[in-house]
């Protein structure tokens, strides 16, 4: 079920730069065998087997309606904005979104709707951006995620969907990241902000395609399994009607592979072991994060990330970044060197896997390698 700390490594290192949150590898032998790994056709002929069971269990754990699984986040993100640009939208795009739903946007971009950035967490700000767009005769599709990494909590989620469903339009929320991690059981951003339920638009206008404004909650979740569950594959969740909207209007289930059984065996495997010790693994990994944080703490090394796994120490104006890299990794602790802000920065990211000797372990080596290098 879960990897050694050093999986792919030399003998001994330890490994903070893998996502693997919860550690959940998902080994051949460990999952049913298949007749074919793809069926030669695209999902709008046929679903991949346990394609059907997986998007059900996932909608129930997210806190939605219904649920699709595709090959990944871009796929998702190309077709949804595609669909959503059918009517008169602005995009209004959190700073601190991921560039693959940003990415996606343009679909929605070339189709003439406007896209505007603001400031990460800036609810006042968005508010105002709504404000003005819906008084053009656009309703705001609001594209934010539901944490990013190196900040100390998530963006006011509550209020950007209660902005967006005042003005008739969509929270379209990527989820990678908090999905198995954060909300009950791992369920993500719509349970852990109290998300299930809203509902978009005071009026019933019919849609492009089928459907009306108010046809369900207007919150809608893309994410990967990537992460947390190790499955490389995407689902994208919401109500009943719009993900029926989105099968009827997808290009990607029309022109590309659907997900491998494989991936999709893997994703059910993950759920399953999330529904057995899913709770255990979130709280060693919260205690994991509390350990590194409270030792950099008492060495006075500063450090981003609040709670969540993904751990930045930054870089004073002066630091040799590579040079602290690489003893590191002479020292036989791995760790990412990234820009965060503007400025370098190292980020670990901890897992389930780590043990305390582990943490410990990345922690004097950091601290002792600051030193020697200031």
């Amino acid at each position: 079920m879960a990897g050694a700390a050093c999986a792919g490594c030399a003998a001994g290192a330890l490994d903070f730069t893998s996502a693997l949150y919860l550690d959940m590898d998902h080994p051949s032998g460990a999952l049913p065998p298949w007749a074919a790994l793809t069926l030669g056709k695209p999902a709008a002929l046929a679903q991949p087997p346990g394609a059907i069971p997986l998007a059900r269990d996932l909608a129930a754990l997210l806190g939605c309606e219904a649920a699709l699984v595709l090959p990944s986040t871009l796929h998702l993100y190309l077709d949804l904005f595609a669909m959503l640009a059918q009517e008169p939208v602005a995009l209004l795009i959190d700073a601190g979104a991921y560039p693959v739903a940003r990415w996606g946007a343009q679909q929605a971009v070339a189709r003439g709707a406007p896209m505007q950035l603001f400031r990460h967490g800036d609810a006042a700000g968005l508010a105002r951006l709504a404000r003005r767009w819906r008084a053009q005769g656009r309703r705001p599709v609001v594209l934010a995620d539901g944490y990013s990494p190196g900040a100390a909590h998530p963006p006011p989620l509550a209020d950007y969907a209660g902005i967006a469903a005042r003005d008739g339009g969509w929270l379209v929320l990527d989820d990678t990241q908090p999905l198995g991690l954060l909300g009950r059981h791992g369920g993500g951003s719509v349970q852990s902000h109290g998300l299930r339920g809203q509902r978009a638009g005071p009026d019933n206008a019919p849609l492009p395609g089928g459907g009306t404004r108010n046809d369900g909650p207007h919150v809608l979740v893309g994410a990967s399994l990537a992460k947390a569950f190790g499955a490389p594959i995407a689902v994208l969740a919401g109500s009943a009607a719009v993900l029926a909207r989105f099968e009827r209007h997808s290009l990607v289930r029309v022109h590309a592979s659907p997900p491998s059984v494989a991936a999709i065996a893997a994703a059910r495997r993950a759920l399953r072991i999330n529904a057995v010790c899913g709770d255990t693994l979130r709280r060693t990994l919260r205690a994991r994060v509390r350990q590194f944080r409270a030792g950099l703490g008492a060495a006075g090394i500063a450090c981003r990330g609040g709670m969540f796994p993904v751990q930045i120490v930054p870089l004073a104006g002066g630091a040799d970044g590579p040079a602290l890299q690489a003893a590191l990794r002479a020292g036989g602790v791995l760790a990412l060197l990234q820009r965060h802000r503007g400025a370098p920065g190292l980020t670990f990211l901890l897992r389930a896997g780590h043990s305390e000797q582990d943490v410990a372990r990345a922690v004097a080596a950091l601290e002792y390698h600051i030193k020697e290098l200031a």
